[in-house]
């Protein structure tokens, strides 16, 4: 754990953030951060799993990291639940201790399990605590935090319909924060680094920071229809493989983190899972997308949720369950190949959903709250 030492900063304030579990609990709360440190000249703290991603994420961004442990929130019966509950009171013990030596202004919570503690913690200490959703219906970890929080933040307006009435109260909708970068990305550099050549449309194919088998799996049975037709971006996720060598129309990657702005500008369509992240992303760059959400025992619905408003919006093209077949895939990203004026109308679609201005409001509100000028 690091040092907690600063005198400048201590004196100017801090301002602590918690969450993790994906790059969707992450970076929405980096883009807050960027926005923050335009005008706040403070300490700005992360508290977060021992996730190596979140770590290489939060760290790259300039930002402190500190680890807490802690176990995972299941809305099913299990007997992990049992020895995940010891590691939760662990980690809000923890947290309580941390958060005693750096003393924080106010602790932004943007979900995952990991957030619970630090929230639960904070409160406990009289600390304020704001909450960010960033899908449709609020995760687990959300509801738990919103009980403590004194402002709830959430992406749709109709998230707040999810809220009890006490809650509703203290909640807004701001959109979901994207860093700044995302939509001013350049397509020659993006391009380039992929090796296309101009010419083909590019299909971006994301299968999260995790990775996801099934949109890899699925990449990997289109390819050859795809062939003289789009050149495929594929990021495939740590420990993924690529599904063949990099050449003229293909590139895949594990991961991609300071390139995404451009690889995002060069691409002529999206194809991922739904969470919030890559539709906030990819709504903020103006993207078509197709969606193969998860669902299942493995989710929640969120995904679902997600997939099914942007598509209701006419910005994305949506193949829950059984409907994503290799057949059904093709069927949704070909016309989108063949036809610029289908591109533009979708990409159009997209651009009214996101909310650019999201990162700077929550940004607001956080140093309103404490007393920043704004």
């Amino acid at each position: 754990m690091n040092e907690v030492h600063g005198e400048r900063n201590a004196r100017a304030g801090c301002i602590a953030f918690t969450g993790g579990g994906t790059g969707g609990h992450v970076y929405p709360g980096l883009a807050v951060i960027e926005r923050l440190r335009e005008r706040f000249d403070g300490r700005i703290v992360w508290i977060g799993s021992g996730k190596e991603m979140e770590r290489k994420a939060v760290e790259a961004a300039g930002v402190e990291f500190f680890s807490i442990p802690t176990g995972k929130l299941r809305r099913s019966f299990s007997f992990r639940n049992i020895s995940d509950g010891f590691k939760v009171a662990a980690g809000f013990f923890v947290a309580r201790r941390l958060l005693g030596e750096l003393r924080p202004s106010l602790l932004f919570s943007k979900g995952g399990y990991v957030s619970v503690p630090p929230c639960l913690a904070a409160s406990s200490m009289g600390i304020p605590v704001y909450t960010h959703e960033s899908d449709l219906s609020p995760g687990l970890a959300t509801r738990i935090n919103a009980r403590f929080a004194e402002r709830i933040l959430v992406s749709w307006e109709r998230t707040l319909e999810f809220l009890p009435d006490a809650q509703r109260a203290r909640a807004v909708a701001t959109g979901n924060p994207v860093r700044a970068a995302i939509g001013s990305g350049d397509a020659e550099a993006g391009r380039a680094w992929l090796g296309f050549k101009r010419g083909l449309p590019i299909v971006l194919a994301l299968g999260g920071s995790q990775g996801a088998n099934q949109v890899n799996e699925l990449v990997t049975a289109i390819l050859p229809e795809l062939k003289g037709k789009a050149a495929v971006a594929h990021q495939t996720g740590s420990g993924h493989a690529p599904c063949r060598p990099a050449d003229g129309s293909y590139r895949g990657f594990e991961f991609v983190t300071d390139e995404l702005p451009d690889v995002l500008a060069a691409a002529d369509m999206i194809l991922g899972r739904a969470g919030a992240g890559t539709l906030w992303e990819g709504a903020a760059a103006g993207k078509p997308m197709v969606f193969v959400p998860l669902g299942g025992p493995d989710s929640r619905g969120d995904q679902l949720e997600n997939a099914r408003l942007m598509a209701d919006a006419g910005a994305a093209v949506s193949l829950p369950g059984g409907m994503a077949t290799p057949g059904n895939l093709l069927s949704a990203i070909l016309p989108l190949i063949q036809s610029p004026e289908a591109r533009a109308a979708m990409a159009e679609a997209a651009s009214r959903m996101a909310k650019p201005d999201a990162a700077k409001k929550v940004a607001d509100m956080i140093l309103e709250r404490i007393g920043k000028e704004t």
